[in-house]
């Protein structure tokens, strides 16, 4: 993309751009001048830039289901409209023939985060990550914040590296990104100070890291944080990952007032402030593969737009979700899968269904031609300025299915034997294709 292709209104994004085309890593400073920015459009331009070189037209979804096992809960976040104590007539806990019951074959991924009550035995937790591994063997676990990893270390005297290694053991094979809230000692003793701090979810993500366990990573924006915070926040988690490589994506999470009293119920985050925030990741975070628009959080219309804006997953179907929607969340409680195609065709892009880990599924294109370059022409390929494709990412391994399917039509051809070079798309390392739109 060429420097005139954008025309910025706010001369200040020039030199950001600029360092952004030399794949430069941006800064504080950087990254308060975009918040200061009235140029909405442009600042999503060169966030969108940035998703393309990442994963083309892709967009990916989950068929997911979101297992809130118990509200019953020992700390008392002053942002949470969640938890309650003991006794409370709205307390409960799942049972683990309960929560097997709300899954199906066709979930591919199950996410589990729930309240921590103090007489739960460490046995429970491990049979319900079981269980589930056991029964539904082809939908992957991703269970248990930092906070709650935290929260087994210290009760159960177990370190924190044993209680992840006995969760894997039993079927985990990520964990969600909650309880960094924001990076900021300033705000947590404020409105979370009963829960751990940065230094503590670093150990515990780090740990899991290094045991092969990969984790998302959030941010919980809009409350008391100042925008330096946000952009410190990201700084952190991009260090850590030039350090471990084991966040799969960022998820920004915008707050959602509910009766906490640290705003009104329905003083949302705005949705400028929402695209900024979601282009901002995007552009600050150079080493995490993915940017999320949490439809749940943002609406589906504000994540639909954010997929111009620099976000390349929109999660998925969720089945049924209670923290966010009891703190006052307008969006649904769940979204059919064919929604969330529609949503992420609508923006322009290409739904691809994927597992916990990227890996994708199925792709949801119509005419997708794929075409297989014979290893001997590897050199000419190698000549081609990739940063110039649309990317299409279909894992060599899920091509026979796909034709199966009658969505790609795949073939061998000298790579000399190209198509014009705005119409190709690279799948992975080793494929030509073009799409007929």
């Amino acid at each position: 993309m060429a420097k005139t292709d954008i025309l910025f209104r706010d001369n200040q994004l020039i030199p950001i751009w600029e360092k952004v085309q030399r794949g430069e890593r941006l800064s504080l400073e950087d990254g308060l001048t975009m918040y200061g920015t009235p140029d909405l459009i442009s600042l999503g331009k060169m966030a969108h830039f940035v998703q393309r070189q990442k994963s083309g037209d892709a967009v990916y979804f989950v068929l997911n289901q979101k297992i809130e096992h118990t509200n019953i809960c020992i700390l008392s976040c002053k942002f949470c409209d969640f938890a309650v104590k003991k006794g409370d007539p709205e307390a409960y806990g799942m049972a683990t023939e309960e929560i097997l019951s709300k899954l199906s074959p066709e979930i591919h991924e199950v996410h589990i985060t729930g309240g921590m009550p103090a007489d739960w035995p460490w046995e429970r937790y491990l049979e319900i990550v079981r269980s589930i591994h056991e029964k539904f063997p082809n939908t992957d676990v991703k269970a248990f914040t930092a906070v709650e990893i935290d929260f087994f270390h210290k009760k159960f005297k177990l370190s924190i590296e044993d209680v992840l290694k006995q969760l894997k053991e039993a079927g985990l094979r990520t964990m969600p990104g909650g309880g960094a809230e924001v990076f900021s000692e300033r705000v947590r003793k404020l409105i979370f100070n009963q829960k751990i701090g940065a230094k503590t979810w670093f150990e515990v993500h780090k740990t899991a890291h290094r045991l092969g366990i990969p984790t998302n990573s959030t941010l919980l924006y809009g409350h008391i944080e100042t925008l330096e915070e946000r952009i410190i926040h990201m700084i952190k988690l991009r260090e850590a990952q030039d350090e471990t490589g084991g966040f799969l994506t960022f998820i920004p999470l915008a707050f959602q007032p509910g009766d906490t009293g640290i705003k009104p119920r329905n003083h949302f985050t705005s949705a400028i402030d929402d695209l900024k925030t979601i282009a901002i990741s995007r552009l600050m975070l150079d080493n995490i593969p993915h940017i999320k628009a949490y439809w749940v959080m943002l609406t589906e219309e504000v994540a639909s737009v954010a997929l111009n804006f620099g976000a390349d997953d929109i999660d998925g179907t969720v089945g049924q979700e209670r923290i966010a929607h009891d703190a006052g969340a307008i969006s649904p409680m769940k979204l059919a899968k064919d929604q969330l195609i529609r949503i992420i065709k609508d923006a322009g892009k290409i739904p691809v269904e994927r597992d916990v880990y990227y890996d994708p599924l199925n792709v949801y294109a119509d005419n997708v031609v794929g075409k297989i370059p014979y290893l001997n022409s590897s050199p000419f390929y190698f000549n081609f300025e990739t940063h110039l494709f649309k990317t299409l990412p279909i894992s060599p391994r899920r091509m026979g299915v796909l034709q199966e399917k009658e969505q790609l039509a795949a073939g061998p051809f000298s790579l000399m034997d190209y198509f014009r070079q705005e119409d190709r798309l690279e799948l992975l390392s080793w494929c030509i294709a073009t799409r007929d739109q």
